[in-house]
């Protein structure tokens, strides 16, 4: 089972830098082709969407999520940070695994 990844090119590269295969998109279309195509391809196991691109193809998110039980799409904060009203990664982390990781920032 692998990861992959589709979202802006700097999130990408980074992914790249980690092993993560993946793809970068521009417009909900392109967004929304390869999170097909992904979703096709037997080997790939997690598909990993930054959250502004999972914004742009929600429908599909749901559906693939609702539908199918491979792969699974986990949705991570972009290089700009979380959405307005949505978790940072480390809340998502605290969340899975029950700890607090790092130190927090302060206001």
């Amino acid at each position: 089972m692998k990861f992959y990844c589709i979202a802006d090119a700097d999130t990408v590269r980074g992914f790249r830098l980690a092993g993560v295969p993946g793809e970068a998109v521009d417009s909900a279309a392109e967004a929304s082709d390869a999170l097909a195509r992904a979703a096709r391809r037997p080997e790939v196991g997690i598909v990993i969407l930054t959250d502004r691109v999972a914004t742009d193809i929600r429908d599909e998110v749901e559906a693939l999520r609702l539908g199918q039980s491979r792969p699974l799409v986990v949705e991570v904060p972009g290089p700009d940070g979380p959405m307005p009203g949505r978790k940072t990664l480390r809340e998502f982390v605290q969340e899975a695994v029950g700890i607090r990781i790092g130190q927090e920032e302060e206001a």
